[in-house]
């Protein structure tokens, strides 16, 4: 099944902007595949976690549910896997629960821009365009934003990717500005709903704007999720695992000024110490099945769920491949190759075994 979820992947990248949304994709994708990868198994929750937690599994087994033995199984009941998968959901609670709130600063920060200086509220001149890191040559306008925007960078020194702004639009758009705080790769990115954990929390920890008592609560989560998505097996430790879940209390209690901060923090705590290992009742299940009661059976989700978790942090990882090369088109070209090569490599390669060859990403020598 863990091949399915990056042929997935594969299908998303090369497909038209006007093609279906991620989750509607992976959705579509999941559903063509559920017979082959055996994806169609209920999960029924009977943990304490909130509703749309998936607490410790039952998967309930028929005819086309043969290969959740081989597949599903084996990666919930592998506990640094789980880990993996808990601590990148944790990224998307703590994402989601910033989004407002970034969203909201942001305006107020590109209004203040606004009314400190006239200049700023003059249009681009000669339709300014940045390449790569560098931003050469620019109109009046635009050389005075990006004078208030080095003015506000915590590291004015530091590569800043103004490829990832439009110039001619930092004086209608303040996402446009907020971009410039930002790693590489968000050129297309429109809004504070597109980007992924990694680019908020660079935003709160360049952008002077964000006042923290601490400023290194942000660096710390970025450095954990760096690590967590450069892990070419897709397994932490647990002790990685204590380290980052201290990195994520510690940021939250920094924003604990925002109220939707505590309902995060819960989540957060909620999805580390949720339970995802998986107990199989076959077709020669006996009556113990049958204790799932009334209120268990309204938590049934399907399995479906636990594929998209794993296809978004898959699908993110790749776009950090993607993203990582230096400032250059060919550089750029020779990643992506690469990346893709492998993932299609391992994809044709996969046999059904314990442990799946899919969990590396790493480049195969053979």
């Amino acid at each position: 099944m863990f091949f399915c979820f990056v042929f997935c992947i594969l299908c998303v990248v090369s497909a038209p902007s006007s093609a279906l949304s991620w989750s509607q994709q992976v959705s579509a994708e999941m559903r063509s595949m559920l017979p082959s990868c055996g994806c169609s198994a209920v999960l029924h929750s009977l943990g304490g976690a909130s509703v749309n937690l998936l607490s410790p599994f039952v998967v309930v087994l028929g005819s086309e549910t043969e290969m959740v033995r081989e597949e599903l199984v084996v990666r919930l009941n592998d506990r640094e896997y789980k880990n993996w998968l808990k601590a990148g959901r944790c990224l998307i609670i703590l994402k989601d629960g910033l989004l407002s709130y970034i969203d909201q600063q942001m305006r107020s920060f590109h209004t203040d821009l606004l009314n400190q200086t006239s200049l700023l509220r003059s249009p681009c001149l000669t339709s300014c365009k940045p390449r790569g890191s560098k931003l050469s040559s620019a109109c009046r306008p635009c050389s005075e934003w990006q004078k208030v925007i080095l003015m506000h960078h915590r590291h004015p020194d530091g590569t800043i990717n103004w490829a990832n702004c439009s110039p001619p639009l930092w004086r209608t758009c303040h996402w446009e500005v907020a971009k410039a705080y930002m790693p590489r790769g968000q050129g297309q990115v429109r809004g504070a709903g597109q980007c992924d954990a990694s680019a908020l929390l660079n935003l709160i920890n360049f952008c002077k704007w964000f006042c923290t008592e601490d400023p290194k609560s942000a660096r710390q989560v970025i450095q954990c999720r760096n690590e967590l998505m450069h892990s070419s097996e897709f397994r932490v430790k647990d002790e990685w695992m204590k380290k980052y879940r201290a990195a994520l209390q510690h940021f939250v209690q920094q924003f604990s000024h925002i109220p939707r901060m505590a309902a995060v923090g819960r989540q957060i705590e909620d999805m580390l110490a949720v339970d995802l290992s998986i107990c199989v009742f076959g077709e020669d299940q006996t009556d113990s099945a049958c204790m799932l009661n009334d209120s268990i059976r309204q938590l049934e989700t399907s399995a479906e769920v636990v594929s998209q978790w794993e296809a978004a942090l898959l699908q993110e990882m790749l776009q950090d491949c993607l993203h990582a090369a230096p400032d250059s088109e060919e550089a750029d070209a020779q990643v992506g190759e690469t990346s893709l090569s492998t993932l299609l490599y391992w994809t044709k390669k996969g046999k059904r075994s314990a442990q799946p060859p899919l969990y590396s990403f790493r480049t195969p020598s053979s």
